[in-house]
């Protein structure tokens, strides 16, 4: 079965990001390209501005040797100087390879090593003395630029070198090399490599994915068309710099449509910058959405109880009617009178809260999200949607389209991509925004794309009878039980993080009898519950151990458990048994990835005795885990864990 979009992509509107950046320097040179907040106050640079600071940038480069098909490290949270010199590489037929600014200097190590990277561009300190750390390791890196110089004045090794001094020597080379900056950057052609992706690893070491300029614009292109975007959206650019989301929206489609980018202060200031950006165009992966959430749920907690029984009353009627009337079907006036008044009440100071008051746009993806969180923002009026992509194919296979939203789907195929079900029902992708391959590995580029272009995502899904697609879960990861249900651990996990006390959570069921689950709590959330009803806690492991604690996640697992009754073909799948870890599934300790998705091989292996204890008929089980610090210390984490029963229901008859 084959699902393909009728709309096609222009070859002519495929082109280089120099050219599309030179392009918006000559049609809207005033316009705001980038915007910062620094010290508290937004500072604004024009195209024409981004222009002249990404020349002398690759000038910079230029004099201190760096050519066509050299690799360029950006590490650092999202800056404009950052996004720069990224473009400065392109311009000069260079390739930027982004690292995640959290990754620990190993990590870095196997991406330096991996890509043969001679120039890295580094934010601040703390990222320089992570490239510092490996010159052993990696000898091949021979220039290491800082964008913020604090903390280092005393730092006199040969290979640093200010970014603001890098600009002087691009000033100086472009005059004495006149013309050669414009001819590199007619050079360009759009079957070069763009930018080098590392994956996540989740099943393996990562892998570099290589894409194009042709293939990055051909996603940017269909995205901006398709959802209609200009040149005056605001978009705030927070996520990692090495995740194929944001470099599909904060330089992808922004160099298609010349919107604007701001980038906020830093990770803590993000919610506070949202508000005052107020954003028309957003995007988060799920985690935000939940996070969000959670905050609201908390403030709720403490409100009056006159503004809860309001809250409560109104977002009763946003479930029944919210939805439908952001999708312009019919509703009842009594209900549209009724959500009219929870707009003023309610709904319009929440979004203004959450900083969602002027999106008009907004996506998710980079995970599945539950149906009951999607339902809520969009119940109150935020026009999310979910799209579904990869790595791989430039985060651009499926979109949702306005007026057609279904909770359970990830929406149709993408202008100019077909999308088709394999015999095994993996999901097979044919598109422009395709990636040109694994960076020095044919034989895995060869596993991944077959003879006929298609891209084997690794994903089960299947298509509904209006074309939508709905994605399973991971291939790898959909077993069956015992008993013959399909297990989808994902679904499950999705629908127990719904819930604002769990933060994370693992289940476990192929080849087994039942369905058990490890649950992380919200530190927030379950912190704000117990301090309110004054319980004492020393942190995260003695919250986490404690009895109103587990009958918190007990309640939440068995509402699961009771919507899982009520789903055809679910019922077997319902949580038997639980315990809450006793500490938080860390990046950093192998058990995420550095986007937040779980490595369960990894997790399965590393606590198999907590998995034989759920799978036992022991109340209780004792564990201790090797931990790694921020700092690099490593440590240990050792509690008697409790493993708790849930309520399980027979199945029921589905309407």
């Amino acid at each position: 079965m084959v699902r393909a979009s009728s709309d096609t992509q222009s070859s002519g509107q495929l082109t280089t990001f120099p050219r599309r950046l030179r392009g918006h320097g000559a049609v809207r040179p005033g316009r705001p390209a980038f915007r910062e907040k620094h010290l508290g106050i937004w500072q604004s640079w024009s195209w024409r501005q981004v222009n002249d600071e990404v020349r002398l940038i690759a000038c910079g480069l230029a004099a201190l040797g760096f050519e066509r098909g050299m690799k360029l490290a950006i590490v650092g949270d999202n800056r404009p100087r950052l996004y720069w010199a990224m473009l400065a590489a392109q311009c000069l037929g260079g390739v930027p390879v982004p690292l995640y600014q959290d990754a620990p200097a190993a990590d870095m190590a196997y991406v330096l090593n991996d890509a043969d990277i001679g120039f890295a561009v580094a934010e601040d300190q703390e990222q320089v003395d992570k490239l510092l750390e490996l010159a052993a390791l990696c000898p091949q890196l021979r220039h290491i630029v800082f964008e913020d110089g604090r903390g280092m004045r005393h730092y006199r090794q040969d290979a640093l070198l200010s970014l603001a001094r890098l600009q002087e020597l691009g000033r100086a080379w472009d005059a004495a090399h006149p013309g050669q900056f414009d001819a590199a950057v007619e050079a360009g052609d759009g079957a070069d490599a763009a930018i080098i992706l590392y994956t996540s690893g989740t099943t393996g070491k990562p892998k570099g994915v290589v894409q194009s300029h042709a293939a990055l614009l051909a996603a940017g292109v269909g995205g901006v068309g398709f959802d209609r975007l200009t040149d005056h959206e605001d978009i705030l650019s927070y996520l990692p710099m090495a995740w194929v989301g944001d470099c599909l929206f904060s330089l992808a489609q922004a160099l298609v449509a010349g919107f604007t980018v701001n980038c906020p202060e830093s990770g803590d200031t993000v919610l506070t910058d949202l508000r005052e950006i107020g954003p028309t165009y957003y995007f988060a992966p799920p985690r935000v959405f939940e996070n969000m959430l959670t905050s609201v749920m908390i403030r709720m907690e403490d409100a009056s109880a006159i503004k809860r029984r309001m809250f409560a009353h109104f977002m009763a009627v946003a479930r029944r009617c919210g939805a439908a009337l952001l999708d312009g079907k019919a509703v009842g006036a009594l209900d549209r009178l009724q959500y009219a008044l929870g707009r003023v009440l309610v709904y319009g100071p929440l979004k203004n809260v959450l900083g969602l008051s002027r999106v008009r746009v907004a996506y998710t993806a980079g995970a599945a999200i539950g149906p009951d969180l999607f339902r809520f923002y969009r119940s109150i009026g935020v026009n999310l949607k979910q799209l579904y992509g990869s790595t791989e194919t430039c985060a651009y296979v499926c979109l949702q389209p306005d007026g057609n939203i279904k909770f359970d789907s990830v929406g149709l195929p993408a202008p100019g991509v077909e999308v088709k079900i394999a015999a095994n029902g993996e999901v097979l992708v044919k598109s422009p925004a395709t990636m040109t391959g694994y960076f020095r590995r044919p034989e895995a580029t060869a596993e991944v794309i077959d003879g006929d272009g298609y891209f084997h995502t690794g994903d089960a899904g299947v298509f509904d009878r209006d074309g939508h697609l709905k994605i399973i879960d991971r291939a790898a990861d959909v077993g069956a039980m015992n008993g013959g249900a399909i297990f989808a651990p994902n679904y499950i996990e999705n629908k127990l993080k719904f819930f604002p006390f769990i933060k994370e959570a693992v289940a476990f069921g192929s080849g087994r009898d039942t369905v058990c689950a490890f649950i992380n709590i919200d530190m927030e959330a379950v912190g704000n519950y117990a301090e309110r009803r004054n319980i004492a806690y020393a942190g995260y492991t003695d919250l986490a151990g404690h009895a109103v604690t587990y009958e918190l996640v007990r309640e939440c697992v068995e509402q699961v458990n009771a919507d899982l009754a009520r789903e055809d073909g679910m019922a077997a799948t319902q949580v038997c048994r639980f315990l809450v870890l006793h500490k938080e599934l860390d990046p950093d300790d192998d058990e995420l990835t550095r986007t937040r998705k779980v490595r369960r091989k990894f997790i399965a292996e590393k606590y198999a005795v907590l998995i034989d204890a759920l799978y036992s008929d022991k109340q209780s089980q004792y564990i201790s885990t090797a931990v790694k610090f921020e700092d690099g210390r490593l440590g240990s984490a050792s509690a008697e864990l409790r493993i708790c029963a849930a309520a399980s229901y027979p199945a029921m008859a589905v309407a």
